[in-house]
């Protein structure tokens, strides 16, 4: 009957394997380092309590598996970097300390170290799992499905099987699966996966949509413009992933000089077991404890752990916030920035030109130009002439019967109303001598405060002029004050000529500005800064900025910039929000003060234990304490970044 009831048991590597894949080890896995550090601690506390109480035999058993469930992820972590590198590291040091201790009767101090080492070991876990649950939220609103349109069917299909030109259907309330165009429909998109901005945005045809936002309130019909690994959604999560292995100038450093560092401390723990017994008539068994007692505090644990976590820590809060920096070694370099370069267009200003005034002859309804006009300049696609139309509002263009329209290049636009020529353009379209002399020579004021000036001709009168100006972002202002505050020197580039390239660089605070910047010269003035100021930054958003955004010690991208200024930046604004650079700053002027904080106390504490032991006024439980109490120390300092 036993063996009959054997047989119905699934093999042992088969019922491990199920317990690997239950939900609750899947909770557990990720805390597993802390758990098995929690219970080496509880494993030395009962031995400790119970002391004489167990046999000899009992009391080293307890405590060689406290050191085996403590050590164990640090040991292997420890061996197997040593085998790869061919180099000896902390977590041997560490190793070698605790056999150490052991082997001359400090079991408990031994197994204490390797507790604490092991404690610590954890917290720098806990840092990079809090760090990467960023990527991992992030991933979760990516669908793994999509309703793939084709011969009018609709088939549920794996995202990854999409391709470009692809028409899918999005209902309401559902994620859009990948990036691509409204073919059909209308709905507002929730965005703030993607920009942060919490207010839902009106899309319509021919409109774009990114993957990981959320259709609210209308089906729609996508066409895919980007496979699935090449959405905006997917950069952003590599940028993260990027940001995350790449390593600062700091961390570098300490990881060159531990392997040295280390066969330092391993040379003088073998000096220390014979030479002061030799030469200051210590007892041979004292300076081995004397020696043990060195290894273990002389190991570099708090200084190799005041770089990573702090940084791991800066980088995840600043993903949280919208700022992507795709590396430590720029969330460390971000704070020694000295001056900084703006591109204008949809960088400083809008991108988009607006009407800021509207004068008309005395006796001319205003209403009248404004719907003439708009119906006619509603007829080309000039962004000029769409913010003509955008300004006159809701008007009914249908009431007028606009005829031979004819786009004059470079100049503007005429047609026929009623009879009557109408020209809109430049004052070379419309007669310069009458042009000039409109309203007591309005148009050469409103020319130098950096505004685009449209005149309007009826027959053979102008009626009409409008002032347009690609308006600066709100936020730049802000942004570029907040900056000067800082000592930071601004910068902006632009094509445009030298008098509106004054006017705009006076309006939003800048400190300098460079007129008739052609694209490909762009990369020349960063040279140029980078020579007069030890570190610079430039700002962009466009392809022509992607070779500036690479020269410059720091080149920052606008979110909603094109893919080459993403992909060649070192930071990215999600948000397009420029004020989040002072914020960053700030960020990394904190990261770098918590670094420096953390290896100032690392060394100190190291060189204090040092002496003290040197000195014989410190025992191994105190140094185990003294040491591995700083290395929880650092981490925790790091960790404030997170908040």
């Amino acid at each position: 009957m036993a063996n009959g009831s054997e047989t119905l048991l699934p093999p042992k590597s088969h019922r491990l394997t199920t317990l690997l894949k239950t939900p609750l080890f899947n909770r557990i896995s990720p805390h597993l380092e802390l758990i098995a550090a929690l219970l080496s601690g509880l494993l030395i506390l009962i031995t400790w309590l119970l002391g004489n109480r167990l046999s000899d035999t009992m009391w080293v058993i307890l405590y060689l598996i406290a050191f085996a469930i403590g050590g164990y992820a640090k040991a292997k972590e420890g061996i197997q970097e040593t085998i790869a590198n061919k180099e000896l590291n902390v977590e041997m040091l560490m190793v070698f300390a605790a056999i150490g201790s052991a082997a001359i009767g400090y079991w408990t101090e031994g197994a204490i170290l390797i507790f604490i080492f092991a404690l610590s070991g954890a917290l720098e876990t806990y840092t990079m799992n809090k760090s990467n649950k960023e990527i991992s939220a992030l991933m979760n609103l990516q669908p793994e499905q999509a309703l793939l349109i084709s011969d009018g069917k609709e088939t549920i299909v794996p995202v990854s099987e999409l391709g470009v030109g692809d028409l899918i259907s999005v209902r309401a309330g559902e994620r859009i699966p990948a990036d691509g165009t409204i073919m059909k429909g209308t709905t507002a998109v929730d965005e703030s996966a993607i920009t942060g901005e919490s207010i839902p945005v009106s899309k319509v045809n021919n409109e774009d949509v990114f993957a990981g936002t959320v259709a609210l309130d209308g089906s729609i019909c996508v066409k895919i413009t980007n496979p699935a690994s090449e959405t905006l959604f997917q950069k952003i999560i590599q940028m993260v992933q990027t940001a995350q292995e790449e390593k600062s100038p700091s961390q570098l450093f300490i990881e060159r000089f531990e392997g040295t560092y280390v066969k330092v401390v391993l040379a003088a723990v073998a000096i220390m077991m014979f030479l002061p017994a030799l030469l200051f008539g210590w007892t041979l068994s004292e300076s081995i404890y004397r020696a043990m007692i060195l290894l273990v505090v002389a190991s570099p644990c708090a200084l190799v752990a005041s770089i990573m976590p702090a940084t791991l820590s800066a980088i995840s809060n600043s993903a949280r916030r919208g700022v992507l920096f795709k590396g430590g070694v720029h969330a460390e370099n971000l704070s020694h920035m000295q001056a900084i370069a703006f591109d204008k267009t949809g960088t400083l200003t809008n991108g988009t030109p607006e009407v800021t005034d509207l004068y008309v002859s005395p006796g001319i309804d205003k209403e009248d130009v404004l719907l003439h006009a708009g119906a006619i300049e509603k007829e080309s696609t000039h962004p000029l002439a769409e913010a003509i139309t955008s300004r006159s509002g809701d008007l009914d263009f249908s009431m007028v019967d606009v005829q031979n329209v004819k786009t004059l290049s470079g100049n503007g636009i005429a047609a026929v109303i009623n009879d009557e020529t109408w020209k809109i353009g430049k004052a070379a379209l419309v007669g310069e001598t009458e042009a000039n002399g409109f309203l007591n020579g309005i148009a050469e004021k409103l020319a130098a405060e950096g505004k685009t000036i449209v005149f309007v001709k009826r027959s053979k009168e102008i009626i009409a002029l409008y002032a347009l100006k690609d308006t600066i972002r709100k936020d730049a202002k802000i942004a570029i004050k907040t900056l000067r505050k800082h000592g930071i020197h601004t910068i902006m580039l632009t094509g445009d000529n030298e008098t509106t390239a004054k006017a705009i660089a006076a309006e939003a605070g800048i400190d300098d500005y460079i007129a008739k910047c052609l694209p490909e010269e762009k990369v020349d003035h960063i040279k140029a800064l980078r020579s007069k100021f030890n570190h610079v930054a430039m700002v962009g958003d466009g392809i022509n900025d992607a070779p500036a955004l690479a020269t410059a010690n720091i080149g920052i991208a606008m979110g909603k910039g094109t893919d080459a200024a993403l992909e060649t930046a070192d930071v990215v604004l999600m948000k397009n929000d420029l004020p989040k650079i002072t914020n960053a700053i700030q960020l990394s002027e904190r990261m770098n003060r918590i670094v420096k904080q953390n290896v100032i106390f690392s060394m100190s504490v190291i060189l204090l234990l040092i002496a003290s032991n040197f000195m014989q006024m410190l025992d191994l439980p105190l140094g185990v304490i003294g040491h591995e109490g700083s290395t929880i120390l650092v981490i925790l300092n790091g960790l404030r970044l997170l908040k």
